[in-house]
């Protein structure tokens, strides 16, 4: 009876699983046809880096006109404009700013003792019109008294603070530069702070207003907040800037790969209903010193694996003492983005187009919230058959308990519930894969010790590849599940990741060594009474130490921050240039190949097991293809697919190179130990 109830059981929760891989199609579709919706790149260039590279040439204004052409002719549409600050409008060629000791040169007196003011002269009309209501303002804000000023028949600020102070203190973009950038036909990408406190409620309407004029779709954030985080818990500035924002139809462009996040960004791109767009900047070391086809193939590689739209360029100065020279990268960056071959090239061959980026347009299913709620049930019992595979007893129970526990859990945090099975249905997936196909392996090889001549080669080769694909299907059943829990356009634009993929990377491989170890053949009450029991010898200890010296590596050369040699970044650009699509490395060279010639040695050899434990990498692997969250759907399949052939086509080659040198290891073994035949 209880044999009987124990297959209904198991009947109904695989019954679940598969209803959760058919509610997370759906999901995924939305997905597929969301990454379709934006395909044009857009180029972007410092204007504050413009300027001073400007500052270092003989004639800076006339420069600055011609780099500007050269900038709509290379494909740059957009400019960065910062907030001010006194230096920033001195760089510009707005004004001059002088200290105590040296207004008081410029006047010919002697500095009028304690004090240390700052004094400013406008370089023209328009320039004094334009900004002293700005910088009047702003020093006012902070109580610092402002008078006029003249000298030489120009006007100008006395600021009582002194000049070290004045120069930090940010204002609103420029405004003269905006116009020129505007009229000379490029787009404006302003990057503003909150460095500028309290927040000013009516001051920030007016910037955006202005913005608005001058067609601006996105701002950038300078720093490590975002405008109004500072003043949030106090009075809800972030909730305030957020509705300016959708006001003026402004959205956000979020910076790739910061070291931390912007404070408060998050928030803020949940107020815009994720009118997010997805930046990479390159420095200004790498704007100067990487060569033009590398800067193109990073350009390629971001739009068409990581769904970046906006493309920043810094600029910089290079000081070459060897020609007693200065020079600058902006001829660098020009032939990366428009030389035959480079980035514009690369683009339009996959099917982009220069121009304004644009957010990614969603829609989710009729349902969303059921569907989710169906794949959730799914992920659970795949965990639940997982602890099941060690603890049958525990089968039931542990479906409940995990039941119970995440319904709980997610009143705290819906997030954490979607992660926390996402990882749980990846490692659960994969650890049964492998279980299943050792028990597959373990049966087979029962067999062949009980026939006299033991499987033909043929027999052997066709049960390593079945073996081979069909831990690679089982594996597969996790995709759904990350896919489907993970759904919401957060995890696209990185604003939320998939948490543990070093756990992910790891505990499979844990458990199903364990199990292998120890229940493969006993019931798990005596395995577990056993590992108990068992003394911890210096064997132990020293396998341990070896054991995780090798997982070090391994994780170490895991997720983002990975480290790679220089042989294998050129091997990359070599895959990525043939197959137009990069397969991981250690999937088709190292575990794939591995995994197919330990599924061929184990039915033979016992001892060749501990190959099929190292091959569970490559199923690893390719569940962390699809948790990239942020790539698209069509890339992650086909990088998996190229992975899986190529591993076939290595595998193959090492199980051929196996056949040819056995018979010289089986004689040299036999006349070793003396023996007739190797066992």
């Amino acid at each position: 009876m209880n044999i009987k109830w124990n297959g209904y059981i198991k009947r109904l929760l695989w019954i679940s699983v598969f209803l959760g891989v058919i509610a997370a199609i759906p999901l995924g579709y939305s997905r597929w046809m969301m990454e379709k919706t934006s395909k044009q790149i857009e180029f972007i260039f410092d204007f504050r880096d413009l300027l001073q590279i400007a500052s270092y040439e003989p004639n800076p204004e006339t420069f600055v006109q011609l780099q500007l052409e050269s900038m709509k002719e290379t494909g740059i549409t957009t400019m960065s404009v910062y907030e001010s600050t006194l230096n920033d409008l001195m760089l510009a060629g707005r004004l001059n700013i002088y200290s105590e000791s040296q207004a008081a040169l410029l006047q010919r007196n002697i500095p009028i003792s304690n004090r240390n003011f700052t004094y400013v002269l406008f370089t023209g009309e328009k320039e004094e019109n334009t900004l002293r209501p700005i910088i009047k303002n702003r020093f006012n804000k902070d109580n610092i008294n402002v008078s006029n000023w003249t000298f030489g028949g120009r006007t100008g600020l006395i600021l009582e603070t002194p000049i070290e102070n004045a120069l930090i203190k940010t204002m609103e973009p420029d405004p003269l530069a905006l116009q020129l950038i505007h009229d000379e036909g490029f787009k404006i990408l302003p990057r503003i702070s909150d460095r500028d406190r309290p927040f000013d409620q009516e001051a920030t309407e007016r910037m955006l207003a202005d913005f608005q004029k001058l067609g601006v779709k996105r701002i950038l954030f300078d720093g490590s907040t975002v405008k109004g985080f500072g003043d949030q818990p106090e009075k809800g500035t972030l909730n305030s800037f957020g509705d300016l924002l959708n006001k003026y139809n402004i959205g956000l462009a979020a910076i790739e790969n910061l070291e931390n996040p912007q404070s408060g960004f998050e928030i803020l791109a949940n107020i815009v209903e994720y009118n997010v767009v997805r930046l990479y900047s390159l420095s200004e070391n790498d704007s100067a010193t990487v060569k033009p086809d590398v800067i193109a193939d990073r350009v390629l590689l971001a739009a068409k694996d990581r769904n970046i739209r906006m493309f920043y360029f810094n600029g910089s100065v290079v000081r070459n003492p060897d020609n007693s020279g200065i020079t600058n990268s902006l001829d660098n960056v020009y032939k990366a983005i428009a030389s035959q071959g480079g980035a514009k090239d690369k683009l339009s061959s996959v099917g982009f187009s220069i121009g304004e980026a644009k957010q990614f347009e969603r829609s989710s299913p009729p349902g969303n919230e059921l569907l989710e709620a169906v794949i959730a049930l799914g992920a659970i019992a795949i965990i639940a058959f997982l602890i099941g595979a060690f603890f049958p007893a525990l089968l039931l129970p542990a479906f409940f308990l995990l039941l119970i526990g995440s319904v709980a859990l997610y009143f705290y945090s819906s997030a954490l519930v979607e992660q926390g099975l996402a990882l749980g249905a990846g490692i659960s997936t994969s650890t049964l894969a492998m279980i299943w196909s050792m028990k597959r392996v373990d049966k087979y090889t029962r067999k062949y010790e009980k026939l006299p001549q033991g499987f033909s080669i043929k027999r052997r080769f066709k049960i390593s590849v079945f073996l081979f694909f069909a831990t690679t299907l089982i594996t597969l059943l996790s995709t759904p599940f990350v896919i489907g829990l993970l759904s919401e356009i957060t995890y696209n634009l990185r604003l939320q990741q998939f948490r543990g993929v070093s756990v992910l990377h790891f505990a499979p491989i844990a458990l199903f060594s364990l199990y292998t170890a120890a229940f493969m053949r006993r019931s798990s009450i005596l395995n577990l009474q056993k590992i108990l029991r068992s003394q911890i010898t210096l064997v132990w200890v020293l396998a341990a130490l070896v054991i995780g010296a090798i997982g070090y590596y391994y994780l170490s050369r895991t997720g983002n921050s990975g480290t790679v040699s220089s042989l294998e970044m050129l091997l990359r650009g070599m895959m990525e240039q043939f197959f137009g699509v990069r397969p991981r490395t250690k999937e088709f060279l190292i575990a794939h190949p591995l995994l197919l010639l330990g599924f061929f040695l184990s039915i033979k050899f016992r001892a060749a097991r501990v190959l099929i434990i190292i091959g569970t990498i490559g199923q690893l692997s390719i569940i962390d293809t699809f948790a990239h969250l942020h790539t698209p759907l069509y890339i992650s399949g086909v990088r998996v697919l190229i992975g899986q052939g190529l591993g076939l086509i290595v595998g193959l080659f090492l199980i051929g190179i196996w056949q040819l040198v056995e018979k010289r290891i089986v004689e040299g073994y036999n006349k070793w130990v003396g023996t007739e035949k190797w066992k």
